[in-house]
């Protein structure tokens, strides 16, 4: 096995670190990801949860997919709606990243939102939408994993992605040539 050092030779001693929640977190951590915003309009109320588990999963058919805690209690709300709205938040929205994440407060605060015909939710600037309708849920631990069908979406080449690693909100660097 490879190690950080260099060298391939792990010993059973270097696999120590108990399985728990906070040691786990940390070792997801480590890898970047992107930010989502997940959202509907719910019987006239806008409805929206953050999150950093999204995946594009196939062409065809076209299919993405989201893990969502069991305990969420926003999920149940959101498969109340015909369309569910996916934002690929923009290197401007560690703000809006936080918001939608937390568990009180307007978590539409300073967010402007637009919502589709078919009663899907989108933040204003994200890099991109994409119009959904629910797949297919499938139980993984403690997280329900979601597929979702695209059935609409649009992309905006000049906005770069807010990057979530190591529970901080980083932008890209690009690199010289």
């Amino acid at each position: 096995m490879w190690r950080p050092d260099g060298s391939n030779d792990w010993s059973d001693s270097d696999m120590t670190a108990e399985l728990d929640p906070a040691t786990l977190r940390d070792a997801f951590g480590h890898f970047p990801s992107g930010v989502v915003a997940i959202g509907a309009d719910v019987d006239g109320t806008r409805v929206a949860m953050a999150a950093s588990s999204f995946v594009s999963v196939s062409l065809e058919p076209p299919l993405v997919a989201v893990c969502i805690q069991n305990t969420s209690t926003t999920w149940p709300r959101l498969t109340e709606a015909a369309a569910i709205g996916i934002s690929v938040l923009g290197e401007s929205h560690d703000g809006a990243a936080r918001s939608l994440a937390s568990k009180t407060g307007d978590r539409f605060a300073g967010l402007t939102t637009t919502t589709s015909v078919s009663g899907a939710l989108f933040v204003d600037g994200a890099s991109v939408w994409l119009d959904t309708q629910v797949e297919q849920e499938v139980p993984a631990g403690d997280h329900m994993m979601v597929l979702l069908r695209i059935t609409d979406l649009q992309v905006r080449e000049d906005v770069d992605p807010v990057v979530f690693h190591r529970s901080s909100f980083r932008k890209l660097h690009r690199a010289a040539g």
